[in-house]
């Protein structure tokens, strides 16, 4: 059963590829979300919480055998980037815009998401992504707002 969850903590196939395996994540979550329908709220809210639960449990079996929030570990980004997305037209370059924000904040860390990946286990690994997510998420919903004032659609 180990081996089941780490392989869904490293989201195999992708976190096998050499690189910035938290990025390629990312990608495929915003590419995945770009070409399905859009759900309605509750159940996206729904899959949300089934899907942080399971990401709890997967990063903290894959931690017993890659360690602390290794760098294999990216079921975490797909949370992350499933609340950056909340929202957000369906465009390329909104799903782009809130892609490259998500990552910025997961690498910088702001609002206490560095203390919360010191919580123990899954709960560590997964808490400072959901921070960053939402974030990311406010930060492109400003800057959508900021844009539609001064007459510039972009992201609309």
């Amino acid at each position: 059963m180990r081996n089941f969850a780490t392989k869904l903590a490293m989201l195999w196939p992708v976190a096998v590829l050499p690189g910035p395996r938290a990025t390629y994540g990312s990608a495929v979550v915003a590419a995945i979300g770009f070409f399905l329908p859009v759900p309605p709220l509750w159940l996206f809210f729904a899959l949300l919480v089934v899907g942080t639960a399971i990401a709890i449990w997967a990063a903290g079996e894959a931690e017993h055998t890659l360690g602390h929030d290794a760098n294999p570990i990216i079921i975490d980004e797909a949370i992350g980037q499933s609340l950056a997305l909340l929202f957000v037209p369906h465009s390329w370059i909104a799903f782009g815009v809130s892609f490259v924000l998500f990552r910025i904040f997961d690498v910088w860390k702001p609002l206490g998401a560095r203390e919360a990946q010191a919580l123990p286990g899954g709960w560590g690994v997964v808490a400072d992504d959901v921070i960053a997510g939402i974030v990311a998420c406010l930060a492109l919903h400003a800057l959508r707002f900021g844009l539609m004032r001064m007459g510039h659609p972009l992201l609309g």
